[in-house]
């Protein structure tokens, strides 16, 4: 499904306590998966050669976006749920677990003032009576709740099992993504050109709830993300500027301005 946030610190150092029985788990070996030798900039993690700081742009939504990691993504330097969070600061990140759901995410879905959707493709008859279409995320705005997008971050075998496996999920409507959009992500082949990552099912569902400058800014910082990996894997050094490179600087400097005044 969606390929892909903050890190959980039981799933990056490999220790800590298992969260199903509370035992202590034994060292995880470490990570090494291929370029996991390659030297990466702290703050975006891609190779320092084409580091993305510089073009990080924050944006304001209305609606809220909510990952459900599987933990593995969170290993993955080519998972784009990050790109989220760098944008849009009031992103939150749960890492799922299916003996032990995460209380935070729990509790908020209690929280009145969110109106949730679980973001996933509506083609199975057994669940076909919680499917909602956008006009149910107007109608949470009227309201004045807001608009969650819960986007399970994993492939589509792991997100197929979370949706099946998290009965938490089953009290909540079901919001299928529609769009004409084909993928741009060019650092893991899909099965189709119709299986979009992570970052632009956000982008997609940002634009269709009407954050479209929100989605704009994700959207140019999902390609300077997309642009800049692909070009660290063959050691090339972006010295040209891309046009959503020099639009997210361009954002940068009448945010500055703006903030200045």
């Amino acid at each position: 499904m969606y390929e892909d946030v903050s890190l959980d610190p039981r799933v990056v150092d490999g220790e800590g306590r298992d969260p199903a029985g509370g035992y202590e788990r034994p060292p995880r070996r470490e990570f090494k998966a291929r370029g996991s030798f390659v030297e990466r900039c702290e703050g975006c993690n891609l190779p320092t050669l084409n580091c993305l700081c510089a073009f990080r742009v924050e944006a304001q939504s209305r609606a809220r976006v909510w990952l459900l990691t599987h933990p593995l993504e969170h290993h993955k330097p080519t998972n784009t749920g990050r790109l989220i969070g760098d944008v849009l600061s009031a992103t939150r990140v749960f890492t799922w677990y299916r003996t032990a759901p995460d209380a935070d995410l729990l509790a908020l879905l209690d929280d009145p003032r969110y109106a949730p959707f679980v973001i996933f493709p509506d083609d199975q008859p057994d669940y076909v009576e919680r499917v909602v279409g956008m006009s149910a995320v107007e109608r949470a705005k009227l309201q004045a709740r807001i608009p969650v997008f819960i986007i399970i971050d994993g492939t589509w075998r792991q997100a197929r099992r979370i949706f099946r496996k998290s009965p938490y999920l089953d009290r909540l409507p079901v919001l299928p993504l529609r769009t004409q959009r084909q993928t741009r992500y060019r650092l893991r082949k899909p099965a189709s050109q119709a299986h979009l990552c992570t970052a632009e099912v956000a982008i997609e569902l940002l634009r269709q709830a009407g954050d479209s400058d929100a989605a704009e800014v994700l959207d140019d910082y999902f390609d300077a993300f997309n642009d800049s990996y692909a070009s660290s894997r063959t050691y090339h050094k972006i010295e040209q500027l891309t046009p959503a490179m020099r639009r997210l600087l361009s954002r940068q400097r009448r945010d500055t301005t703006s903030t200045a005044e």
